[in-house]
């Protein structure tokens, strides 16, 4: 029998969570996806004709969450700083991720899980009030890690479920 333990002196792996993605310029509710070995990303944005704290009213309301959004199943728990929430996705219904919140303002949320650096998910929400009273709402996921290259082949395109949030969370804030 024969037993190799490989220990790398030195794993350079992008850490880095921002988007690569130019989100300023990208109102058009296009998805887009990047990936490297070590990182995926896709990022989607919109402009809605409502003001940041009604958008981050409807993102942070789990108990509404399905009423307005299509592409969610359900959200159990508190979407509020520093808790941890239960959301099954129509990407795979037969999963639950657990995740937490680790940063809430009114103008940023951000919900992450994973076990890092072996694999995890960062999902950024922002918005960006403009002078017109519209605002721009951009949703960024990045997922990274040393398991990533494994298990990237297995994970569905994210992009036609971005653009769907997107259009509901528009089609919600501007109906309100």
């Amino acid at each position: 029998m024969l037993c190799v333990t490989l220990l790398p002196t030195k794993l350079n792996i992008d850490i880095k969570t921002k988007s690569n993605f130019d989100i300023k310029n990208m109102t058009n509710n296009k998805a887009t996806s990047s990936a490297t070995t070590f990182r995926m990303e896709t990022a989607v944005a919109i402009n809605i004709k409502a003001s940041a704290d009604k958008i981050m009213a409807l993102l942070t309301n789990a108990t509404d969450f399905t009423k307005w959004n299509s592409t969610v199943v359900s959200v159990d728990g508190q979407i509020k700083q520093g808790e941890k929430i239960k959301l099954v996705s129509k990407l795979d219904p037969k999963r639950t991720f657990n995740l937490k919140v680790s940063q809430l303002t009114p103008t940023t949320m951000v919900w992450q899980d994973g076990f890092a650096p072996m694999f995890s998910g960062v999902r950024t929400f922002s918005l960006t009030p403009k002078s017109d009273g519209t605002t721009d709402f951009s949703m960024v996921e990045v997922f990274k890690g040393i398991m990533l290259p494994m298990i990237k082949g297995s994970l569905p395109d994210f992009k036609p479920n971005f653009e769907q949030y997107a259009l509901d969370l528009k089609t919600a804030a501007e109906k309100q």
